[in-house]
């Protein structure tokens, strides 16, 4: 399953993965294609057995803030502009707890008898941290641990980070005299250090123990990527050890929220990328990653594979999969059937990262077809492998209308990232409108022999 791992009109961003048995789950915020602001009012779930990641199943909405043509809202307490974000759920004696982001209004934990929900509502926090800390009870972008010991914790925050210890018998009361703030600092130290903005919190807090440390996953400053800190208590203090992820490298970036997650014996980092030229239309993807022995996880790019080792270039590759788009393409959503890299100009380069093209060796051609979407011009498509600056296999000439382009390209073996690098020759406009010009959509490809 390629990233977005999800079917590609499902958007949930700020995923926090758990493995509850023998299926792995997804909890995230839920966005919407093209919007203008974040989050909707429903929180949702997916799962997919721990040795199937290529199948997963959508249990529907689990908790509500509004009412909506199915379900009323699990909330008293808020109004239309009380959307949900960023959720987490843990599970502690048998029974599944649902940490809930209210924006403006308290936030709120929910009980279910399955990790699928549907959550029903205990009530909001009960604490006695100033709210100047906690925002007004909002808890923003809660990560919780339920330790080996049975203590639960819980670490929120917006540009400023905080944790406290919840009562492990009731889940909504935070107990008094545990909450410590700070536990990233979210400016430089006056003394000159933390001069690494990736070491300063900005959001996007997650909690995971592994073995006897525990790792705290967050987006730092530097919003486009996620930073782990460890710490051998839950209380901290806690040592910047680097970032995993950067959703903006080579990409259209904006804000990151994710985690870890060790299914079937190998690790992952959850994340997600933006779409429809706007940060608020978010979509999870998922690296595979490395845990060190020294407890470092050594930083990984962008890729197009989600849980697969390989892309199978002789099967359809829809366009919306790519990991690097540069020169103004990106992706947009036209319909829950389609959705196409748009925005290609002169030199934009769109990148899939990696193909297998397997070992045969007898073949010295290949046939490339794409289907596109014509904007009235000509352009040219430039066939690369590895790198945008790489070895050309081929080009193809892109006419001023819709339908397949097609084109004989040098044969290739192995594993290799392709992209793509659009040039014109058309010349008649200013320089400001040349500039601005769209030449095409790139709507899927597929290469035959």
């Amino acid at each position: 399953m390629a990233n977005p791992y999800l079917p590609g009109w499902e958007y949930i961003p700020d995923g926090e993965p758990r493995v509850f048995g023998d299926r792995v789950y997804i909890y995230g915020s839920h966005d919407k294609a093209g919007s203008n602001e974040f989050c909707d009012h429903v929180l949702k779930c997916w799962s997919a057995p721990v040795n199937d990641l290529n199948h997963w199943v959508c249990h529907g909405d689990i908790f509500h803030t509004q009412p909506d043509r199915d379900h009323p809202a699990d909330t008293d307490w808020t109004d239309q502009g009380n959307r949900l974000f960023a959720p987490d759920v843990v599970e502690k004696d048998g029974k599944y707890y649902l940490f809930a982001y209210i924006v403006g209004a308290k936030g709120c934990v929910a009980v279910s008898d399955r990790p699928e929900g549907p959550f029903r509502l205990l009530g909001p926090y009960r604490y006695t941290i100033p709210d100047e800390i906690c925002c007004n009870g909002w808890f923003i972008d809660p990560g919780v641990l339920v330790d080996d010991d049975g203590r639960v914790y819980i670490y929120c925050g917006y540009e400023r980070s905080f944790m406290a210890e919840i009562d492990s018998q009731d889940m909504t009361h935070v107990l008094d005299g545990t909450c410590i703030e700070h536990i990233i600092p979210c400016q430089p130290r006056e003394e000159g250090g933390f001069t690494n903005t990736d070491t300063l919190f900005f959001e996007a807090a997650s909690m995971r123990k592994v073995g006897d440390t525990y790792y705290l996953i967050y987006s730092p400053k530097r919003g486009s990527r996620l930073a782990y800190a460890t710490s051998d208590k839950p209380t901290g203090p806690f040592t910047y050890r680097g970032w995993i992820v950067d959703n903006g490298v080579d990409y259209p970036g904006g804000n990151d929220h994710g985690s870890i997650a060790c299914i079937g014996g190998q690790w992952y980092i959850f994340y997600h990328r933006m779409t429809n030229g706007t940060i608020m239309s978010r979509r999870a993807c998922v690296e595979r990653i490395e845990m060190l022995p020294d407890g470092t996880i050594p930083p990984v790019e962008m890729t197009s594979l989600g849980f697969a080792e390989s892309l199978n270039p002789y099967e359809i590759t829809l366009a919306d999969i790519a990991c690097v788009l540069k020169g103004g393409a990106f992706i947009t959503e036209k319909s829950v059937f389609e959705r196409v890299v748009t925005g290609i100009r002169d030199g934009s380069v769109i990148g899939y990262k990696y193909f297998d093209f397997g070992d045969d060796f007898s073949s010295q051609t290949m046939q490339f077809c794409a289907e596109v979407t014509g904007c009235g011009t000509d352009s040219v498509l430039h066939i690369l492998l590895d790198s945008e600056d790489g070895e050309e296999i081929g080009q193809c000439a892109i006419g001023h209308g819709n339908g397949i382009i097609e084109t004989t390209v040098r044969s290739v073996t192995g594993r290799h990232a392709l992209f793509f690098k659009v040039t014109t020759g058309y010349q008649g406009w200013t320089a400001s409108y040349f500039e601005a010009r769209q030449l095409f959509e790139l709507k899927q490809f597929v290469f035959t022999k």
